[in-house]
């Protein structure tokens, strides 16, 4: 079973425009977009994070170490 051709593709679209009607079909790919941005949003936001994280924990190890060699 492969992907769906072009007059599957068009069935399914008129069933979608029966079900939600056409005034609604705009607002759910709105709605959509909006949450595909804010996922998008979210995720860079964690890898932000983690740069921050793993560059404050560079710093404190670096000065452990310069604390240590200091004492010896």
């Amino acid at each position: 079973m492969g992907m769906p051709g072009m007059p599957e593709m068009i069935i399914i679209l008129v069933i979608v425009v029966l079900l939600f009607g056409a005034k609604k079909i705009p607002d759910l790919a709105k709605g959509v977009g909006r949450g595909i941005k804010d996922f998008k949003k979210a995720m860079k936001e964690d890898e932000d994070t983690k740069e921050i994280t793993s560059k404050d924990t560079e710093s404190t190890e670096t000065k452990i170490e310069e604390k240590k060699s200091d004492k010896a």
